[in-house]
């Protein structure tokens, strides 16, 4: 983890109300401190940002310390969310809603990644919901395993867009991946332990499980996180959303996504959004070029290699939702039988 730069502020930032601005990012959270580390940022710095954490730090970064604030009662707590099992265009989603003057996309902030089921999530919902103007709202895409916060997060009257693919598409999305053996490896343990709250009994030994099955098993964890969450949440605020369906009809599915959101956008500038060049880039790095056509060649090319990885990874969800009414209801869910 990279060290943080020591604090430069004035008096007059040091005396500054953290509600009032999104200026100063809560980027790290020390319970045991009582101490929230604070970085300075533009409005430009989270349009560019498709991570809010410790990679934005630099030598020149402005940091301050402070203990963790209590909001006040009438801080705004409306922020948007948007949360997913990972691998599913969660980035590009934000960075389309993120062309609207109305929306203020907030990626990946870390804080999320800290928050215990004990967390002040009502200070939280307020950090998260500040905005440089008033006509603006916040929209916070998580990362993708922070879903087990999610009904605590989403305050009432705001909304969320929840985003997936089926397994075929998820497996092949992760082993086409060159370093997602990585990711499989750091999350395996906790996501099935994640897993068997919702699946009590479950067995699995990762250490003989193959990447197929390590990524099956993160699937069935995040998307029964998903489900759990929104069955805890009022009906109405959730949105679910295939993204391969997406993809299909871009201008269709981003105006069903700002209309979820009570975001009216005008036909014209929807399809300029939908035609426009962020949809022919790497939502993470907008230096690459990536398109519907390319991930539908990198999916097609990575079942054809792993198709033996992907057919002991069915399998398992199959034993899995024969067990388990949880994980039974995600792929009824994935298949559109909800």
């Amino acid at each position: 983890m990279t060290a943080l730069p020591a604090p430069r502020f004035s008096a007059i930032d040091a005396a500054m109300t953290f509600f009032d601005t999104p200026e100063w990012l809560p980027l790290e959270f020390d319970p045991d401190a009582d101490r929230v580390s604070w970085l300075r940022i533009s409005e430009a710095g989270y349009r560019a940002a498709s991570f809010l954490d410790h990679r934005m730090v630099g030598p020149t970064s402005a940091v301050m310390h402070s203990p963790w604030p209590a909001a006040p009662e009438e801080a705004r707590r409306d922020a948007q969310y948007i949360f997913h099992i990972g691998n599913v265009g969660s980035t590009l989603i934000s960075r389309l809603l993120d062309e609207l003057p109305e929306t203020l996309a907030v990626r990946e902030p870390q804080l999320l990644r800290q928050l215990g089921a004990d967390a002040d999530f009502a200070t939280v919902a307020a950090l998260l919901s500040r905005t440089w103007r008033p006509d603006q709202r916040a929209n916070v895409k998580a990362t993708s395993f922070t879903s087990e916060i999610a009904a605590r997060l989403v305050q009432p009257g705001s909304r969320a867009l929840f985003l997936y693919v089926p397994p075929t598409a998820y497996l092949a999305s992760i082993l086409a991946g060159q370093n997602s053996w990585q990711t499989l490896e750091a999350l395996g343990q906790i996501r099935l332990a994640r897993l068997r709250s919702r699946c009590p009994g479950l067995t699995a030994d990762l250490g003989v499980m193959h990447d197929g099955l390590k990524a099956a098993l993160g699937w069935a964890c995040e998307m029964t996180s998903l489900e759990a969450a929104a069955a805890a949440l009022p009906g109405g605020s959730v949105l679910w959303m295939d993204f391969d369906t997406f993809l299909a009809d871009p201008l269709r599915h981003f105006t069903a996504i700002t209309d979820h959101f009570g975001i009216d956008v005008a036909a014209p500038r929807a399809r300029a959004i939908c035609e426009g060049p962020l949809m022919r880039l790497y939502s993470k790095a907008l230096e690459y070029e990536y398109s519907a056509e390319v991930r539908r060649d990198t999916l097609a090319e990575a079942r054809a290699r792993h198709g033996r990885a992907i057919r002991d990874a069915l399998d398992w969800l199959g034993g899995a939702a024969s067990r388990y009414p949880a994980v039974a209801q995600a792929i009824r869910r994935a298949q559109g039988d909800a």
